[in-house]
């Protein structure tokens, strides 16, 4: 199983044409049928994908349906135990407690891979590695 991060979610709705490449394979991703998310990559989506200063924004309908469309992938939801989970690999690791919430998302699903272009490609965090599938593009 692999958890995609928000960015897989908002290049899959880019229009940007210089992210044109990036969106297809963030399109490939989503076909797919290993995929985890989290309730945290969903509050990100929407806010990144409705803000005012984004030139594709989409209207609240728009990106509250694909927030209910994306709900075909296991999504782990937030709670109290990933919520000190995460500060304390925040601590440990030394990266954001948003990042280390990412990563004990992961965790908490069982997956093995985080797909990301905000975390060091490659490197591995516990039981996590982190790929980048936007590498090259």
């Amino acid at each position: 199983m692999r958890f995609a991060d928000t960015s897989v979610l908002l290049y899959a709705i880019s229009r940007d044409p210089s992210e044109r490449a990036k969106a297809e394979v963030a399109s490939r991703l989503l076909s797919s049928h290993d995929l985890a998310l989290s309730v945290q990559v969903l509050q990100e989506f929407y806010a990144q994908a409705t803000h005012s200063g984004r030139s594709d924004r989409l209207t609240h309908a728009q990106a509250a349906g694909l927030v209910e469309s994306f709900r075909r992938f296991p999504v782990q939801e937030i709670t109290v135990g990933l919520a000190l989970a995460a500060a304390d690999a925040a601590c440990r690791l030394e990266i954001s407690y948003w990042d280390a919430a990412i990563l004990e998302a992961a965790r908490q699903l069982e997956c093995d891979v985080v797909l990301s272009e905000d975390l060091a490609d490659m490197h591995t965090y516990g039981d996590v590695r982190v790929v980048n599938p936007f590498d090259g593009y």
